[in-house]
């Protein structure tokens, strides 16, 4: 609102009085090394174009009582490592290592079920599935009648030690093994134990179900530890890297933010959303970071330093970008290459220098003024007129005129 209302009243001044621009003509014509301009040129000075084609802006000479009146501040560009924040969409997933999967070494059919339900936990070793087997029984029948035989004859105990490999190869655990020696008789159902602690994340078998040593019984995950896929988009890919540092949130776990540094970057893109997979590693011995819960992943990157300007300090006409910068009380509209752009600085990887000084303030008007001098469009105009007064001739003097005969004359009254 200020600065519309600041510039409604610049354009009132430029057509009742011209430009603040116009007021010390005698030193602009001094900086510029020209006469004295009149009318719309006085207070600034313009540089041409070249071979009649006139630039879109042009270098402008304000004085410094000008300056002040438009509220112009120029500064000196500075260098520094800007900052940068990416922001990336993050789940949280098993951690694959800390996956186990429960298979039989057997064919047959499961008889009774310990675990029933997805989500259960489990402890390594607990029983989870029993199952019968028709191979494993004839085993363990065999390996019986292979003990009896060299207790009763002597046979080469190199049998009978075969015959409690092939068990033990089939899946039986030691202790089931001593427990049929013991007994002298095989076991008809043999148990499914869980490989490792955890949660089990699916259940592929029901009882009755048929099986063979490629038949997923059961899928148990530790959640003691997890990993959090965060997605980067594209563009930011060079910034991160492994160690990098981000700050991970997931609202509704109840957790507060943390942070964790990347520990692996995805070979490939995801195309359809064409963004990169990085991994992290966390710890959630109280499991409140849950598998396909969303967060975020906000990662803080510094880059190297640079000259940096305000953001406000550049003028972006969508096919290029400039900023003006002061040598004493000329303004050189200059073109820059930007980088990394925050919300309130742009870094300038080409087009300025160390020690150059730029405008911070007023650069709205300065521009419009730099374009409107390079197309020329107020040449010719006398401040303090009208469009009226400056196209229509003044009406030439009326020639002189007898006076006109009084209607009233000759009658007495």
């Amino acid at each position: 609102m200020t600065a519309a209302l600041l510039i409604a009243v610049l354009w009132v001044q430029r057509e009742r009085h011209g430009w603040p621009f116009d007021r010390a003509p005698e030193q602009a014509a001094a900086v510029a090394g020209q006469a004295p301009a009149t009318g719309d040129m006085a207070g600034m000075d313009m540089s041409g174009g070249t071979n009649g084609n006139p630039p879109s802006r042009v270098a402008i000479d304000v004085t410094a009582d000008t300056r002040q009146t438009l509220g112009v501040q120029v500064q000196p560009v500075t260098r520094e490592a800007l900052t940068e924040t990416i922001q990336a969409v993050a789940t949280v997933a098993p951690d694959e290592s800390r996956i186990s999967h429960v298979h039989t070494r057997v064919a047959g059919w499961v008889e009774h079920l310990d675990v029933n339900t997805t989500g259960e936990t489990v402890r390594a070793g607990q029983p989870v599935a029993r199952v019968f087997s028709q191979e494993l029984l004839s085993s363990q029948t065999e390996y019986l009648a292979a003990r009896q035989a060299v207790a009763a004859s002597g046979i080469s105990s190199a049998v009978v030690a075969g015959g409690r490999t092939r068990l033990s190869v089939l899946g039986m655990t030691p202790d089931e093994i001593t427990a049929i020696e013991q007994s002298g008789e095989p076991r008809r159902l043999v148990t499914v134990v869980a490989p490792r602690s955890g949660v089990v994340v699916t259940r592929g078998i029901t009882v009755g179900t048929a099986i063979d040593p490629s038949t997923p019984l059961l899928t148990i995950a530790d959640l003691s530890s997890v990993w959090v896929l965060a997605e980067v988009p594209e563009a930011s890919i060079p910034s991160v890297r492994a160690g990098t540092l981000a700050m991970l949130d997931f609202p509704a776990s109840g957790r507060a933010p943390f942070t964790a540094r990347v520990d692996f970057l995805y070979p490939t893109l995801t195309e359809r959303t064409r963004t990169l997979r990085v991994r992290f590693s966390v710890g959630n011995a109280r499991g409140t970071l849950r598998p396909g819960l969303y967060g975020t992943a906000a990662f803080t990157v510094a880059g190297p330093p640079a000259i940096t300007v305000p953001r406000d300090a550049v003028v972006d006409t969508g096919r290029q970008q400039h900023v003006f910068v002061a040598v004493g009380d000329r303004f050189e509209p200059r073109p820059v290459t930007l980088g990394l752009q925050l919300a309130d600085r742009v870094e300038v990887v080409a087009g300025l220098n160390d020690g150059d000084h730029i405008v911070t303030a007023g650069v709205f008007l300065l521009d419009s003024e730099s374009r409107l001098r390079a197309t020329g469009g107020m040449g010719g105009h006398a401040h303090g007129s009208t469009p009226a007064q400056e196209s229509t001739p003044a009406a030439p003097p009326k020639a002189d005129m007898p006076p006109a005969a009084d209607p009233h004359a000759g009658h007495e009254e």
